[in-house]
C-alpha cells in the first residue's frame, strides 16, 4: 500500500527528511514516534500529497506521488484523520461523513451535495462501525471531542481508501477517550484491510495499538520493529539520538489480520445508485 525509497525533503537549507525507506502493508497499523521536528509530519504531508519530495520514490495507494496527480484522484485512495477534527459543526453527523464521498462524485453533484442512496447507506454503515449510528441526525457541534474524532474516522472510512493517514489524532483527548478512538480506528482498518500510518507522541499507545513502530530522529528512520521491541534502548535512540549498531527491522511475515487483497475486494455495502439530496 505504501512504498518509500530514499525519500528526501528540504525547506531551503533546512534538510528535514534524509533518505527515508518505509513499506506499509494492507491491514497494518504503523505508529510513527519521534520528537517534534523529527520529520514525522513532513513525511505524512508527503504521503498525502501536500508536500512534494525533492527526490526518491513514493507510492501511496498505487499512486506515484513523485509524478503529477490530482487531489481528487488521491482522495479516492488516501484518507486523513486530523488532530482537530476538521468537521463542519453546523452540519449533521451524517452530512459530515458524507463529505468523504465528494471525491467520488461528479463536479455538479459535488457542488450541490447530491449523494446517491448507496452513499447515504455507506455513511450510516461507517457511523455504525465507530458506534455513532444513533447520532447520525444530530448537529455535529453537540458532540464531545472524542465523538467528533470518531466522526472523522467514519468520514475517512467513507472514502473507501486503501490508506489512512492520522496526524496526532488523539492529542487533545483524555486517556480513556483516546484509547477508545484508537481502538475504533485500529479495529475498522484491520477488518477492511486498510493500511494506516499514525503519528503519535504517546509511547504507551504505540505499544498498545501499533502492529509496528517506526521511530524517526533528525529526519532518519532509527527504529523499525514490533512494539515489543520498543525497549528503553530503542527509546534512547528515538528521543535522545544515542546510536546503536542496528535497530529491529519489520521483516516478519505479514500479520494474520492483514490481507493482501486490494481495496475493491472490501465488502462495502452495495446499494442502488438512485440520487437523493440531503
Amino acid at each position: 500500500m505504501i512504498q518509500i525509497r530514499q525519500l528526501r525533503k528540504s525547506y531551503g537549507s533546512n534538510h528535514v527528511l534524509h533518505g527515508i525507506d518505509l513499506d506499509v502493508r494492507p491491514g497494518e497499523f504503523v505508529v510513527m514516534l519521534g520528537l517534534s521536528g523529527a520529520g514525522k509530519s513532513t513525511l505524512l504531508r508527503c504521503m498525502n500529497g501536500l508536500n512534494h519530495p525533492d527526490s526518491g520514490m513514493l507510492a501511496v495507494g498505487g499512486i506515484d506521488l513523485m509524478q503529477k496527480h490530482s487531489r481528487r484522484e488521491l482522495a479516492r485512495h488516501v484518507a486523513m484523520v486530523f488532530q482537530h477534527h476538521n468537521l463542519v459543526p453546523r452540519l449533521s453527523v451524517r452530512k459530515n461523513v458524507l463529505t468523504g464521498r465528494l471525491g467520488q462524485l461528479g463536479t455538479l453533484p459535488s457542488l450541490l451535495q447530491l449523494f446517491r442512496t448507496s452513499d447515504i447507506r455507506l455513511a450510516d454503515q461507517c457511523l455504525e462501525r465507530v458506534g455513532l449510528a444513533h447520532k447520525a441526525d444530530e448537529r455535529t457541534e453537540a458532540l464531545s471531542g472524542g465523538q467528533m474524532q470518531r466522526v472523522g474516522i467514519a468520514r475517512a472510512l467513507a472514502q473507501q481508501p486503501q490508506v489512512i493517514l492520522a496526524d496526532e489524532p488523539v492529542a487533545s483527548l483524555d486517556p480513556k477517550t483516546a484509547r477508545s478512538v484508537l481502538q475504533y480506528l485500529r479495529d475498522a482498518t484491520r477488518e477492511l484491510g486498510i493500511a494506516v500510518v499514525c503519528n503519535l507522541h504517546q509511547v504507551d499507545y504505540a505499544r498498545e495499538f501499533g502492529d509496528r513502530v517506526v521511530g524517526l530522529a533528525q529526519g532518519r528512520v532509527v527504529f523499525d520493529g514490533a512494539p515489543t521491541d520498543l525497549d528503553e534502548a530503542a527509546l534512547q535512540v528515538i528521543y535522545h539520538g544515542e546510536p546503536q549498531e542496528a535497530y529491529p527491522r519489520a521483516d516478519a511475515p505479514v500479520p494474520a489480520h492483514a490481507t493482501a487483497a486490494v481495496l475493491p475486494s472490501v465488502p462495502w455495502m452495495q446499494a442502488s445508485a438512485s440520487v437523493g439530496s440531503l
